[in-house]
C-alpha cells in the first residue's frame, strides 16, 4: 500500500468539481430560505427539524460524491456524465424544499434515491476497472457500492410508506448513510486520501458557504444612510471578516496538507462546521427582524458560534503540530466564550451592545489562532536530490 501511495500524483481541484459545488450552494440557499418561516417569534420546530434533515442531506451527498472524486476520479466520459446527472437531480431535491415539504416529498426522495444509485454505479463502474492486485481497494468500492445501494433502497421505499403512513422515512436513510463509513472506518482507513485535493475541495466549499453570508448581510446596508446604518453595517462586515479570517488563519497556517489520512473525521467536522455557518446567516439576518424575539436568536447566534469555533478546534487533529499552550490556550478559549455568554444575556435586549460583543469575541477568538498559528515553525523545503544521468536523460525524452 506504501508503493501505491508514493506513485500516486496529486490531484487538482478541476473546473467541473467547482460548478458541481455550486449546486449545492444553491441548494443550501434554499433549504436557508426554511428559515423565514417565523411563527410566536421563532421558527416552528417541525420547520426547524426540516431545515436540519434537508442540510444534513444535502451535505451528505456532496461529501459522498467528493470522497469518490478524491479516491477515484480519473475525469472520464462516464464520471462526467454521472456528474451532470446528479447536477439535474439536484435540481428536483431543491423544488421539494419548501415549508409544505410533504406535498414534494415523492420528488425529493425519487432524485436523492436516484442520485445515490448513480453514484454506486460510479463505483461498480470503477471497480471492474480496478486492478485485482489493489484488494483492499476493491473491498473498499464494494463496501461503498452496498453502502450507496441500500440507502437509496430505503430512501426510494420511503416514498409508498409516506404516502400511505405519513412517516417520514427519509430521515433513517440519512442516519444510516452516515453511520456506515463509522462502522466500517477500518476498511476506510485503508484507503488514505489524497489530502491537498481534499482540503483544498473542503475549503472552496466552505469559502461558497462564505459567499451565502455575505449576501445575507446585504439587508444591513439598505434603507436611509445614518450613524445606525453605518454602524450595523459594519458590525456585520467585521463578524463575516472574522469567521473567514479565523477559517484562512486554520488552512493556511495549521493545516498539514500532507497528512495522510482517510479524513472522516475532518469530513464530518466540516459538515457540522458549514451547518454552523449557515445557521450564523440565519442569525446575522434575524438581529434585524423585529417580529423575532430576542431570547431565542440571541441563543441561536451564540450555539452556532461555539459550534463553529468548536469545529475548527476539532480540526487540530490534522494540523502540523499541537499548538503552544496546551491546556492553557484551550482553557483561554473557554473563557473567552463564558465570558461572551454572560456579557450577551445582560444585554440581550439591546442589538447594537449585542452585535459589538459579537464580534469583539470573534476577533479574540481570532487573536488566539493568530496567536497559535505563530508558533509552529516553518517547514523547511527539503534541498531536491541530484539526478543520475540515466534519471536525466529520461526526464528529458518526456519534452
Amino acid at each position: 500500500m506504501l508503493n501505491f501511495l508514493q506513485d500516486k500524483s496529486e490531484k487538482k481541484v478541476e473546473y467541473i468539481e467547482l460548478i458541481y459545488d455550486l449546486i449545492f450552494v444553491y441548494l443550501v440557499s434554499r433549504n436557508g430560505a426554511l428559515l423565514q418561516n417565523i411563527e410566536d417569534g421563532f421558527i416552528p420546530i417541525m420547520t426547524g427539524a426540516s431545515y436540519l434533515a434537508s442540510t444534513l442531506i444535502i451535505l451528505q451527498i456532496w461529501s459522498f460524491h467528493t470522497l469518490f472524486i478524491n479516491r477515484y476520479g480519473c475525469g472520464s466520459p462516464t464520471e462526467y456524465l454521472g456528474i451532470f446527472i446528479n447536477m439535474y437531480l439536484l435540481y428536483f431535491m431543491a423544488d421539494g424544499i419548501r415549508v409544505d415539504w410533504g406535498v414534494r416529498y415523492y420528488r425529493y426522495n425519487l432524485a436523492w434515491g436516484l442520485i445515490l444509485l448513480n453514484l454506486a454505479l460510479q463505483y461498480f463502474l470503477r471497480l471492474r476497472r480496478y486492478p485485482c492486485t489493489s484488494p483492499w481497494e476493491r473491498k473498499h468500492m464494494r463496501t461503498w457500492i452496498l453502502t450507496l445501494t441500500a440507502e437509496a433502497a430505503l430512501v426510494l421505499v420511503s416514498i409508498p410508506v409516506y404516502l400511505t403512513t405519513g412517516y417520514a422515512l427519509g430521515v433513517w436513510a440519512m442516519i444510516c448513510g452516515f453511520a456506515v463509513p463509522v462502522l466500517t472506518y477500518r476498511t476506510e482507513r485503508m484507503v488514505p486520501v489524497d489530502f491537498p485535493h481534499l482540503s483544498e475541495r473542503v475549503m472552496l466549499y466552505v469559502v461558497f458557504t462564505f459567499g451565502e453570508m455575505v449576501l445575507g448581510i446585504a439587508g444591513y446596508f439598505t434603507g436611509l444612510v445614518n450613524g445606525w446604518t453605518v454602524y450595523y453595517s459594519a458590525m456585520a462586515f467585521l463578524v463575516v471578516a472574522g469567521l473567514f479570517t479565523s477559517y484562512g488563519t486554520f488552512y493556511n497556517h495549521l493545516l498539514d496538507r500532507e497528512k495522510t489520512t482517510a479524513a472522516t473525521g475532518y469530513m464530518a467536522l466540516h459538515i457540522v462546521l458549514i451547518l454552523a455557518l449557515n445557521n450564523i446567516t440565519a442569525s446575522l439576518e434575524f438581529m434585524r427582524e423585529w417580529k423575532v424575539l430576542w431570547v431565542p436568536k440571541t441563543i441561536f447566534m451564540v450555539v452556532s458560534l461555539l459550534i463553529f469555533f468548536l469545529c475548527l478546534l476539532g480540526t487540530q487533529h490534522y494540523a502540523k503540530t499541537r499548538v503552544t499552550g496546551g491546556k492553557r490556550f484551550y482553557w483561554s478559549m473557554a473563557g473567552m466564550f463564558l465570558a461572551y455568554c454572560l456579557v450577551t444575556a445582560l444585554c440581550y435586549t439591546r442589538s447594537y451592545l449585542s452585535i459589538a460583543v459579537t464580534t469583539l469575541f470573534i476577533f479574540l477568538q481570532l487573536y488566539a489562532l493568530k496567536k497559535a498559528s505563530k508558533s509552529i515553525p516553518a517547514v523547511q523545503p527539503e534541498a531536491p536530490e541530484a539526478c543520475t544521468d540515466e534519471e536525466t536523460s529520461s526526464n528529458s525524452s518526456l519534452f
